[in-house]
């Protein structure tokens, strides 16, 4: 069975990538969409972090190079291009990447924080943030606006793939 997400809202700021959007985890009287646990959403989100080959097409491997506390850092090969990036996590709200400046690669941010402004309502909203100045020439524009629907539509893959681990039973039990 297909399982349904809902992209309840997108905003778009003047910078080049700052970005946001929220998805819509829980849908009341939606019978196709089953509702989630708070603690398996979350499950879902770290275990994103930890692997993500199971929620990004073109990743070859991801390496966690150390551990804290707050989160960990890892190494990701996508084909020839390393990406190294730290993972900074808050218990049950808040999943923050942060990729610094390396090589060719710019600085950037992704947060994932769940949202519940009702019992049982939940949502993540998705906040990229490119660093990036504040002019933005029409070419930039046409490839932030591509780069725009590419993580929402990996947003809503992110969500499916959550579901779809939940249905199977892997995000019953915590993770090690």
């Amino acid at each position: 069975m297909v399982k349904l997400v809902r992209c309840v809202s997108s905003f778009f700021f003047c910078r080049p990538m700052k970005f946001t959007h929220l998805i819509e985890i829980n849908v009341p009287g939606n019978p196709l969409i089953a509702p989630l646990s708070r603690e398996k959403l979350w499950r879902g989100l770290v275990m994103r972090a930890e692997r993500p080959t199971l929620f990004l097409i073109g990743l070859d491997s991801c390496e966690i190079l150390a551990r804290t506390e707050a989160g960990f850092s890892r190494k990701q090969q996508f084909g020839p291009l390393t990406v190294l990036d730290h993972v900074h996590l808050q218990h049950a709200t808040q999943v923050h990447y942060h990729v610094p400046q390396q090589n060719e690669i710019p600085m950037s941010d992704l947060t994932m924080t769940i949202e519940e402004p009702q019992p049982g309502a939940l949502f993540v909203r998705f906040e990229y943030d490119d660093h990036a100045g504040e002019l933005e020439e029409q070419a930039e524009k046409f490839y932030n606006d591509f780069r725009r629907s590419a993580y929402l539509e990996a947003d809503i893959d992110t969500i499916r793939v959550i579901r779809q681990l939940a249905d199977e039973g892997q995000l019953d039990s915590p993770l090690q």
